[in-house]
């Protein structure tokens, strides 16, 4: 195949630079995840899509690309909808609460996916957090379902579900610029509309074609701003937390505009430090800040735990 009008097409910019149609966009992004373009067009490619931005038709048509190639978790027979997680920015400045957030799903008896990656890259992952509990990453997808089934809580790095997205996300090591695998990642449902998505940006103009994607897909998503780029809520600020569900939005908590006092939150944010604090948030030793609770009470209601909004808040508000 020759990739140069898609590199035409892609690399005039913002203004001059043409959207790809679906069809067009789930052909191009196959021949990518399957490693068929060639180093040069690929990187091209990679740039002119960072550059240019997605359009909500390219994003489905790479959604589609990737459905057709990643492997599958099926959800645990008389559970809940199984919450997904992803995983991929890790700690900087600020103490990393996905593992939290996913103890506390285990421990309400909902399934938790964790996908993302080993290597932290100078950042405290939830890979390395969730050691400090004696939880190691699954090899494959066969003992991810095992750990799942039996536990009810997995950490699979995303290598065993689609290599192919992460050979595409790895080009940031070498182009120094993200490109349209870290959008797909918050967007991969292993479980194929059976489970709960947890997508969050950073941005609010990928907030807004995130939006978009996922309405056009159906199934059932959580949407907020990302915290350091973790899908968790900021436990300083609570974001706006949206529900999706077969096309149709629904807003569960809006925005707070002023800063909590969580003065109990540990100031560094190495592995260590935020297990041992989360030990003590699950034992009760210390608060769970309230954004965090308020976004337990989503996943809850999302995931069919129980079916009344109000009953979910009241059970994390009585934990």
């Amino acid at each position: 195949m020759n990739y140069a009008h898609f590199v035409r097409d892609l690399g005039r910019g913002r203004e001059g630079a043409r959207d790809l149609a679906l069809d067009e966009a789930r052909q191009l992004f196959g021949a990518m995840l399957d490693g068929g373009v060639p180093e040069l067009e690929l990187g091209a490619i990679a740039v002119a899509l960072r550059l240019k931005g997605e359009s909500v038709d390219e994003m489905l048509g790479f959604c589609a690309a990737l459905n057709e190639r990643h492997h599958s978790l099926r959800r645990p027979p008389g559970r809940p909808r199984p919450v997904i997680l992803p995983s991929y920015n890790g700690a900087r400045k600020r103490i990393n609460l996905t593992p939290l957030l996913a103890l506390l799903l285990q421990r309400h008896g909902v399934p938790v996916l964790v996908h993302g990656l080993i290597e932290g890259y100078g950042r405290v992952n939830s890979a390395q957090i969730f050691r400090e509990f004696g939880q190691m990453p699954c090899v494959s997808v066969s003992q991810g379902q095992r750990a799942l089934d039996e536990s009810g809580l997995v950490f699979l790095p995303l290598p065993a579900i689609s290599p192919g997205l992460n050979n595409l996300l790895l080009l940031r090591n070498r182009l120094g610029l993200r490109n349209s695998a870290h959008a797909l990642v918050k967007l991969l449902d292993p479980f194929r509309g059976d489970g709960v998505r947890v997508t969050a940006a950073t941005h609010p103009g990928y907030l807004d074609l995130m939006r978009e994607v996922i309405a056009a897909q159906g199934g059932r998503s959580l949407l907020l701003k990302a915290t350091e780029g973790e899908p968790y809520a900021d436990p300083k600020r609570r974001p706006r937390i949206e529900y999706l569900r077969d096309g149709a939005g629904e807003i569960l908590f809006e925005a707070e505009h002023d800063s909590l006092k969580a003065s109990h939150l540990p100031e560094s944010c190495d592995a260590k430090t935020t297990a041992d604090w989360t030990r003590k948030v699950l034992a009760g030793e210390t608060g769970l800040p309230s954004p965090i609770a308020h976004q337990l009470a989503c996943c809850l209601f999302a995931s069919g735990y129980t079916d009344d909004f109000n009953h979910a808040k009241a059970l994390v508000a009585v934990r």
